[in-house]
């Protein structure tokens, strides 16, 4: 998963978010992508001899100060984004085809049991170092190993049991599954390896200095990062891709989305998310195409049910506190029309197997929810949401669910925090000093995925949620093959997280992301879910 808020998601995506981040906050993969709006000219003007240009560099606005630069650890939008240029992953799905990477191939056994994966001939590092099987072994063992806390761990364990990886030779890894799990190839779509011969020796690998200075295998290599600032990746000219063709690639963290537009207006920004009131002020200056896309992620207010208020690990108040709001004014508010967003219901989102908006839903009835805070003895509640200062959608939101909380009794306190602060306070889970959060996440296409949001002492289960029968649901939907069972199981799973508030899902949103009609290339580098290029290498300077 990868998941955002600030953009899984950890998990997602951040899963995700596999992160929304949030740091939840969260993560994606696997997920496929549409294109709308208006046509880019960006492909029309190459070089002379008809190929694109090489060199120049590109500036992409982040909200926010990358969590860790690993992506066994990163969950949160701003790390997503940046190790997808910096770290390759095996191979990408998009539409249901396979995109292979550092991958040639991925064959599983008649009795899908055995996955064979032939990696690409002569690999490097970005320091030189051979990239071989042993890389790929040492990473999956290592998101396996309990003491690395890595939150794509419960992805390998199935029924219980952990996947078991071996290497045959330099270019061949076996996976061997305890049982059949149809949800094991959207597992290694999230897999990007990481240098054994880095990290080996490394006791706690989230927490390692070497993460300050990443070595991967992408299109561009870490040069420089100033906190607060920037981070300048520099080309990777044996990138197995190609040589890409742009010299450098700046993310520029801009944490005030009135700043973000404004530097983007002035040309110091070349590729940016936008809000929607923003559309039409960056279209009237001519220099940007404009492309809002699904990413498959939902908006959503999260619950912490593990707040010193202890009173939102009871479900009649996060019911009451559902039952408050009501979620067209909201869609409203927050991105001016239903045409940046779709109706919620479902903490499952709308591109994810098995989805469903047929499920309970507790929606615009005050009197319900004051009824349902008596019964729970939660009246004259105070309660606390954090949101990242300067971003304009989760301003418009908290603004709102306080006001509507008032009107049932509900005092709510909006704590506007630092973006990089905001991401590190969602993904402690040993906060206790907020009861509220906006997020979301971005989880890719299989239920699976979801597990490490929702089940009891998940890594990046944010809300502190547990319910034995939704954890026994989840493993089982994790290995049964036979489609129709597999499509209950998961129907009740968004019944029962429904049934027990776990979020308030706000919406299904879209991404719309301004890119600079100097650049070129941009169908080639596909847009993506979470990280907006899934291969920087083909973006050019025209």
């Amino acid at each position: 998963m990868r998941r955002n808020g600030i953009g899984v998601l950890v998990l997602m995506v951040l899963m995700v978010l596999m992160l929304v981040v949030s740091a939840c906050s969260g993560g994606n993969s696997g997920t496929s992508s549409a294109t709308n709006g208006s046509t880019s000219n960006a492909d029309a003007t190459t070089a002379d001899n008809g190929q694109p240009k090489d060199g120049g560099s590109l500036i992409i606005g982040v909200q926010s100060d990358p969590v860790v630069l690993n992506p066994n650890y990163a969950g949160d939008r701003v790390s997503l984004t940046i190790d997808q240029a910096i770290f390759a992953p095996l191979f990408q799905v998009n539409n249901g085809k396979k995109t292979f990477y550092l991958a040639d191939s991925l064959t599983p056994s008649a009795d899908k049991l055995t996955y064979t994966l032939k990696l690409k001939k002569n690999l490097t590092w970005h320091d030189g170092e051979k990239l071989t099987a042993d890389d790929v072994v040492f990473t999956i063992n290592k998101i396996l190993d309990e003491k690395q806390h890595s939150f794509l761990r419960s992805n390998f364990i199935i029924n219980g049991k952990p996947v078991q990886v071996s290497k045959v030779d330099d270019t061949t890894v076996e996976f061997k599954l305890p049982q059949a799990a149809p949800a094991f190839e959207a597992t290694l779509v999230q897999v990007s390896p990481i240098p054994k011969h880095i990290f080996e020796n490394e006791a706690d690998i989230e927490k390692s200095t070497k993460n300050n200075t990443p070595v991967g295998s992408g299109p561009f290599k870490f040069k420089e990062y100033k906190t607060g600032e920037y981070i300048t990746l520099e080309r990777f000219d044996n990138y197995f891709g190609g040589k890409p063709h742009l010299d450098s690639v700046t993310y520029r963290i801009v944490k005030d989305s009135n700043a973000a537009s404004l530097a983007l207006q002035n040309g110091e920004i070349n590729v940016n998310y936008v809000d929607p009131q923003n559309v039409d002020t960056i279209k009237a200056t001519d220099k940007f195409d404009i492309y809002p896309y699904s990413e498959g992620r939902l908006a959503y207010l999260m619950f912490n049910e593990n707040s010193d208020t202890k009173q939102l690990n009871k479900k009649e108040v996060r019911q009451a506190l559902s039952y408050a709001l009501n979620q067209d004014e909201l869609i409203q508010v927050s991105y001016g029309s239903k045409d940046y967003a779709d109706t919620a219901k479902s903490a499952l989102t709308q591109d994810v197997l098995y989805h469903t908006n047929d499920v309970p839903f507790f929606n615009n009835d005050v009197n319900k929810a004051k009824e349902l805070l008596k019964s729970a003895g939660a009246e004259g509640l105070k309660l606390r949401i954090i949101i990242p200062g300067g971003n304009k959608v989760q301003e418009a939101q908290a603004l709102y669910i306080q006001q509507k909380f008032k009107d049932i009794g509900v005092q709510l306190d909006v704590n506007s925090m630092d973006s990089s602060a905001w991401s590190q306070k969602f993904v402690d889970t040993n906060a206790k000093d907020f009861d509220l959060a906006i997020s979301g996440y971005i989880m890719g296409y299989d239920p699976d995925a979801y597990r490490i949001l929702y089940s009891t002492g998940s890594s990046s289960n944010y809300s502190h949620y547990s319910n034995k029968e939704v954890d026994k649901l989840l493993e089982e939907g994790a290995g049964e093959s036979d489609t129709t069972k597999r499509g209950e199981i998961y129907k009740k799973v968004q019944e029962m997280l429904a049934d027990d508030a776990v979020i308030y899902p706000i919406a299904y949103t879209k991404t719309i992301v301004a890119f600079d009609k100097q650049y070129g290339g941009i169908e080639q580098a596909v847009l993506k879910p979470v990280v907006i290029f899934e291969d920087l290498s083909k973006i050019y300077h025209k």
